[in-house]
């Protein structure tokens, strides 16, 4: 029978300096006798098509150095695994736990990376910056495309240098803000670091709403509708301090000091998403956790797509999107 309490996470490296990062990153963060790790590469190879200029002798030259240039990725990612293995062994990860596997490109880089998801992994790691603008894993918007089809899996986007000691969890009434608790708190059990989380809310009024749409929008008009999202606002804002004690008891519940759980509302905001990247650099957090769903459609697409513009706009930290 297999140990259920072990935390199977799959890191998508590229052999950059980021990936390499990322590989820092978890080694950080995950409770090394309760995990393992698959670091996971996608060779992407010479198309077969391109073999058919092999008839053409002014091609010949050009297949020598396409040869080499093979050679020498194969190379290279296999000293990077080396190296990553290294370090999580070095954290403490044993190292029958620890898995390479390197596959030739099948349909897409990020489509890959996703079927490989599907083996039942507890989280999808990526470096935010990959080798070249051409691969790279945000820019290049493989991350994007990771985040859009990975709904069953959570999503830990590294940027910036690796660290994990102050965690900002944006936090609602809904479910999916307890997913992303319950996940943080599953990741953090039997860990021996000293981890800090705030708990934090931003609040978006209706005098906001007014200054984005002008005359667009006018209470006088549209009093019916004012009313309908202040009062969903109300409600949200109603419901928040229950949802607030129950993530405080789930961190406490996987060993979290009560020192070390904190909260934070903030109100008037233009952007929940901008909000939340704001508090994270102020307060120097390093990552990010939210919910991959908000508490209503309604309310999705009255703060944005919260999840998106968080990861578009936290260059520097690491984000974590949770399904």
């Amino acid at each position: 029978m297999s140990d259920t309490s072990v935390k199977k996470i799959l890191v998508a490296v590229d052999g950059s300096e980021q990936a390499f990062e990322a590989v820092r990153y978890v080694s950080m963060v995950l409770p090394p006798r309760k995990s393992s790790v698959v670091l996971f590469h996608v060779m992407t190879k010479v198309p077969d098509s391109f073999w058919d200029f092999e008839k053409e002798p002014a091609y010949h030259y050009k297949i020598i150095d396409i040869e080499a240039w093979e050679a020498q990725q194969q190379r290279m990612i296999e000293d990077f695994m080396d190296q990553a293995t290294r370090v999580l062994v070095n954290a403490g990860i044993p190292e029958d736990r620890i898995s390479v596997k390197i596959a030739e490109r099948k349909v897409g880089i990020a489509r890959d990376i996703v079927a490989e998801s599907e083996q039942g992994y507890d989280a999808v790691v990526v470096g935010r910056r990959g080798l070249s603008e051409l691969k790279d894993l945000m820019l290049g918007n493989i991350a994007n495309k990771i985040i859009e089809k990975l709904s069953h899996t959570p999503v830990w986007v590294v940027g910036g240098r690796a660290n994990f000691e102050k965690i900002i969890v944006g936090i609602d009434s809904s479910e999916g803000a307890m997913l992303a608790v319950d996940h943080v708190a599953s990741v953090l059990v039997g860990g021996s670091r000293r981890i800090r989380v705030t708990l934090f809310h931003a609040i978006r009024g209706i005098n906001v709403f007014q200054k984005l749409y002008g005359e667009m929008f006018s209470v006088d008009v549209d009093k019916e509708l004012v009313e309908k999202i202040q009062k969903e606002l109300d409600d949200a804002a109603g419901m928040l301090q229950p949802a607030f004690e129950e993530a405080r008891r789930r961190f406490l519940d996987a060993g979290l000091a009560p020192d070390d759980v904190d909260q934070r509302v903030v109100t008037g905001v233009a952007s929940r998403g901008g909000a939340i990247v704001e508090e994270a650099e102020k307060g120097d957090y390093d990552t990010i956790v939210i919910g991959r769903r908000g508490l209503s459609k309604v309310q999705e697409f009255f703060m944005g797509r919260v999840s998106n513009k968080v990861v578009q706009l936290a260059k520097e930290k690491t984000v974590w999107v949770v399904s």
